[in-house]
């Protein structure tokens, strides 16, 4: 039996749900992210990076809507095949009550079996660590952007300034020469 397209029972698509969309806030529509290391790329070189997971309990996902969570000093750990997220600080959530979270617990980051022991494999050479870059939410879900990182030296540090800097000076260059 084959229906037309203008069949009444069929429902169509109305513009409510495009407004709902815009209203909606960046962080929970995945548009912007929920929290980011900066100073990830400044102490680190950033190498492979991996989407993952996170398993998270009860309020956790609201205050990191609400904009509460930093991952400054946050490293990822590989143990016994599994992935973690240690010293990721997602703040308490303003309207929870005794059964609120703890701020700075391990969270399990959930990977392919594949992934991780690549990560495995990668993370045994000397100078290697993983490193949170990112935390937002891809479809409802939250999900962290790991990275391989291996730590500069000082002077790495100074030679990332200086060439920022060089940069930073050749766009305003570039942006002055075609105002006139």
């Amino acid at each position: 039996m084959s229906r037309s397209l203008s069949n009444p029972t069929v429902p169509t698509a109305t513009a409510k749900p495009a407004a709902r969309a815009k209203d909606r806030d960046p962080v929970a529509a995945g548009v912007r992210d929920a929290a980011f290391n900066r100073s990830a790329s400044f102490n680190y070189f950033l190498s492979d990076r991996f989407e993952a997971g996170v398993a998270l309990r009860g309020t956790e996902v609201k205050s990191i809507r609400e904009g509460k969570a930093n991952l400054k000093d946050a490293y990822g750990l590989l143990k016994d095949g599994e992935c973690f997220l240690l010293n990721a600080h997602i703040g308490p959530f303003s309207h929870g009550n005794a059964m609120n979270h703890d701020s700075l617990r391990t969270r399990k980051l959930l990977l392919h079996k594949r992934e991780i022991h690549k990560l495995e494999g990668l993370t045994k050479q000397k100078g290697y660590t993983l490193i949170p870059v990112k935390l937002y939410f891809r479809q409802g879900r939250v999900k962290c952007e790991i990275a391989l990182a291996k730590g500069k030296q000082d002077w790495d540090k100074r030679e990332s300034e200086r060439t920022r800097e060089a940069d930073r000076e050749a766009k305003s260059a570039i942006a002055r020469s075609q105002r006139r």
